[in-house]
């Protein structure tokens, strides 16, 4: 009997949101460590992680454990986005600010933090330094975007209220680039790209940073394989170049068709096929 691709994101639906074999409810967090107890998504933790898998996956729990909205999500899309976090090794703590699991409608995305776009650079061993700052009030002298020389005076600082931020990095060859917006661009790009509020209402600086940084690595910066991942995978991303995020799990990926002609067995009357139709993920 042919499984179709609909009659398997059903089944892995129903596994995901907590459902059972008799159209019974589980609670979400129960609902997600069904999942992480799953032999193969455990196995693909274990793989990408080694030793640190299950303190990784235990913080996926406690993530879903304390946000409602993440446990209003699609609880395969939130392994899924976890999934892309543990593959760039990052943890998903969002108070570290490295990578988040954010609620996008029902369906859980991956977000990059800008801590996290500097840890993925700086791994590369290709940067000296890099960092972006928020520029206070008062605390900037000149700014000529041409042959970017940017005098911020510290001493100088009248107030709390962040006026713009500033980017800058310098490679091992000696190239550096240095980048300042102020905060009616950055409003502006945010009025303009953002879908989701859940950075800019939690933290608008980490946000605002994060913008700075990711623009100025993408124009200028040197990317690896891992950066380029991350970049393709970020939420504001997608959002920024017209793509419809979360729309299918994006690592552990169930778009195909699996035919058994001879056994008949489907996902509904063996359950196992399941994670052997994972298996390769």
């Amino acid at each position: 009997m042919a499984q179709t691709q609909r009659d398997l994101g059903a089944a892995l639906a129903n596994r995901a949101n907590g459902q059972n074999g008799s159209n019974g409810q589980v609670s979400p967090i129960a609902g997600v460590k069904s999942l992480l107890n799953s032999p193969t998504i455990k196995k693909r933790f274990e793989e990408v992680l080694g030793k640190r898998a299950p303190q990784f996956m235990t913080s996926i729990v406690n993530l879903v454990n304390s946000d409602t909205n993440l446990q209003k999500c699609d609880q395969m899309s939130v392994i899924s986005s976890a999934m892309v976090a543990a593959t760039l090794d990052l943890p998903v703590d969002k108070n570290l600010g490295y990578a988040w699991v954010v609620p996008y409608g029902n369906k859980a995305s991956f977000q990059l933090g800008y801590k996290g776009y500097i840890q993925l650079a700086l791994r590369t061993a290709l940067y000296r330094t890099i960092n972006a700052i928020p520029v206070h009030e008062g605390e900037l002298q000149k700014w000529d975007p041409l042959t970017e020389e940017l005098i911020i005076d510290f001493t100088k600082k009248k107030s709390d209220a962040v006026e713009g931020y500033a980017g800058h990095f310098e490679l091992i060859n000696g190239f550096r680039k240095t980048v300042y917006w102020t905060k009616e661009q950055i409003e502006a790009h945010r009025r303009k790209f953002s879908k989701s509020d859940f950075g800019w209402k939690n933290d608008y600086d980490a946000m605002a940073l994060k913008t700075v940084i990711r623009n100025m690595l993408s124009k200028w910066g040197i990317l690896s394989i891992e950066m380029r991942q991350a970049f393709s995978e970020d939420l504001d991303t997608k959002i920024e170049y017209g793509e419809e995020p979360a729309m299918k799990p994006n690592v552990i990926d169930t778009d195909y068709e699996m035919v058994d002609e001879d056994s008949g067995e489907t996902s509904e009357t063996k359950d196992e096929n399941l994670d052997d139709l994972l298996k390769d993920v």
